[in-house]
């Protein structure tokens, strides 16, 4: 995939997943020594940490984990030094799982944010934590959290007019209607948090 971007200045992009698995002997060395899953001299062994990561690092760097240029050459329709690495970027994400409650109370939102970042093309600014106004825009997506803000939401989605999906936080399927209406024509409307948000009626001051 790199090498194709390289050679047409293409954009294309990749999510690899795997879990951080230890080797068997590894894993009996580690609990002789009385670590275990979790620990983090077990995880720096795991096939994610100690293969993958340093692996796709060199292979954008073109050095080694130990800051040495790798090698060698790339062959066949282009040839240039693996050294000279490519002009791409990486990130990496650890999968968690996250409570109803901790997302009630929004807590959880950093650890969600990569993902809307990601569902929305992996480019540009990514919104990290929850905005202070009620609502921010980035390079393609929005995020609405305050629904009273919403018109300064609209106005600032269309004001960019580069966003390709606006989140809208909301248990209120109507309201959420009627937002989605109001968005320029190719912004995609998804309702955030869907799935729970139901469970959480105190957020509204329903509960007692």
């Amino acid at each position: 995939m790199k090498r194709l971007n390289k050679q047409d200045g293409g954009r294309r992009q990749c999510i690899s997943i795997t879990n951080n698995e230890v080797g068997a002997d590894e894993q009996t060395t580690l609990r002789e020594k009385g670590f275990r899953p979790g620990d983090a001299e077990w995880e720096r062994w795991g096939i994610c940490d100690y293969i993958t990561k340093p692996r796709v690092e060199a292979i954008i760097t073109g050095t080694t984990p130990d800051g040495q240029p790798i090698t060698g050459d790339y062959k066949f329709t282009d040839e240039f030094p693996m050294s000279d690495g490519f002009e791409e970027n990486a990130e990496f994400f650890t999968l968690t799982y996250e409570t109803p409650v901790g997302v009630s109370y929004q807590t959880s939102f950093p650890r969600i944010a990569p993902l809307l970042w990601l569902r929305a093309g992996s480019v540009g600014r990514r919104i990290e934590e929850l905005p202070v106004a009620g609502w921010d825009v980035a390079d393609a997506y929005g995020l609405l959290v305050e629904l009273d803000k919403a018109t300064d939401f609209l106005n600032a989605i269309r004001r960019a007019g580069t966003p390709q999906i606006a989140y809208i936080v909301t248990d209120d399927e109507r309201r959420f209607q009627a937002l989605a209406r109001r968005l320029p024509e190719g912004v995609e409307a998804i309702r955030l948090y869907e799935s729970y948000l139901t469970n959480f009626a105190f957020e509204n001051g329903d509960n007692a």
